[in-house]
């Protein structure tokens, strides 16, 4: 008996969320769409105090690793996409392709485009987009390692997300870079939507670079300091194709004499030292994140994200007794393994108005074109209250959007 109610005690040991919300309320003798399962689950989390780390603004308030040496702070992401690019992609007669997700991050894919152009080849010809199955909103995993090596030996590099940023797929990156790899690409992640969301292992997966913002889930603000990752197993090969004095070794910087000592690995790709008010918002934020870990802030995200998807599927799911009636429809996979914590929402009626809605009831969330809301509830400062409040005034926000005139 007692071992019985230790398990339920403890939520956060479930692989299934949906287990957990169920076993909570038979606990509390409740539905499992109640708010005490929530404020239950809230009481039992042990990141529950990270919350006050943060400033929580109200809507009235608002106004109008890897291992170091393999890491840099400098520029934007699409900076260091493109210089990490005119490094790692050297086209060839035979091998000229760049691989990558269709619907891909605009910038990357304009990025892409570019440096394939800039060496004189044709988009048309060596920009290689791969789309979901006909009738499905998500890359499968199988169809993508297919598609590697099918044609990899044509492809040079193999460009994709860590997390797209429009379904909340997260890619199986250690899979797509072994495949990659074994028929002689070079494997770059844009890692945006992963960093701070998804637990990276770019080292141990072999990944040959990558590079992310910090102001989405690292919290640094929006146009804070990027990231950039290169293996060091490329520190003496790889070199900055553009050069800056950051990119010096430190010992020697200041004699001036402008003889290059180039540091090896990503630190030679810097090119200007750091904006400083730029790193002190970043700085904060890792000092929180300093204060737990990736492997606790994914079981949490876990549940958190799951608890999310139950009551959507519980309150909003297709009722196919009444068609009129508004639905949402969930484009994210499903399985936790393939997402983190955003979920990517379809509705059965226009979302622009149902984002106006949230917005005046004080929800954050993001509309993409052209039928996507994307919703995240971040284990660092959300709570399982904070999920069930939102289910609430999403319902509300429906009901209002209809009543708008069309």
């Amino acid at each position: 008996m007692f071992r019985a109610i230790v398990s339920v005690m403890d939520p956060f040991t479930y692989d299934c969320p949906s287990e957990v919300f169920e076993r909570v309320s038979v606990l509390l003798g409740c539905s499992p769409t109640s708010e005490e399962v929530a404020a239950y689950l809230d009481k039992h989390d042990e990141l529950h105090l990270m919350r006050d780390r943060f400033w929580m603004p109200k809507i009235g308030d608002l106004p109008p690793c890897a291992k170091a040496e393999e890491v840099a702070l400098m520029n934007g992401l699409t900076v260091n996409l493109h210089l990490l690019l005119l490094s790692f992609y050297k086209p060839t007669a035979k091998r000229h392709k760049i691989l990558i997700e269709d619907k891909a991050f605009p910038s990357d894919h304009y990025a892409v485009e570019s440096q394939i152009q800039l060496r004189g080849y044709d988009p048309q010809q060596s920009m290689l987009l791969i789309a979901p199955r006909p009738g499905e909103e998500t890359l499968r995993t199988e169809d993508i390692l297919d598609r590697i090596e099918k044609e990899g030996d044509s492809i040079a590099v193999v460009m994709f997300s860590g997390v797209q940023y429009y379904t909340g797929q997260l890619f199986d990156m250690a899979s797509i870079t072994k495949a990659g790899q074994s028929k002689g690409c070079l494997v770059g992640f844009d890692c945006a939507h992963a960093v701070g969301n998804a637990e990276l292992k770019l080292h141990n997966w072999g990944v040959d670079f990558a590079c992310w913002c910090s102001y989405k889930y690292v919290n640094s603000g929006a146009g804070g300091l990027a990231g950039c990752f290169i293996h060091e197993k490329h520190k003496q090969t790889i070199k900055p194709a553009l050069l800056g004095w950051w990119g010096h070794d430190l010992k020697t910087r200041f004699q001036m004499n402008n003889e290059m000592d180039l540091l090896p690995g990503v630190s030679g790709f810097r090119l200007s030292n750091q904006p400083i008010l730029l790193v002190c918002p970043l700085q904060a934020s890792l000092e929180v994140f300093n204060m737990t870990s990736m492997k606790a802030l994914r079981k949490k995200s876990i549940l958190l994200t799951g608890y999310l998807e139950y009551l959507i599927k519980h309150y909003y799911v297709r009722d196919e007794t009444n068609p009129h009636k508004p639905y949402v429809h969930i484009i994210t996979p499903s399985n936790p393994e393939e997402r983190g914590c955003q979920l990517s929402l379809s509705f059965s009626v226009p979302i622009r108005a149902i984002f106006q809605e949230l917005e005046k009831r004080g929800v954050a969330c993001d509309m993409r074109e052209p039928s996507v809301l994307r919703v995240a509830p971040v284990p660092l400062y959300n709570s399982f209250s904070d999920v069930h409040r939102f289910i609430s005034v999403l319902g509300s926000s429906m009901a209002a959007s209809e009543e708008q005139p069309s």
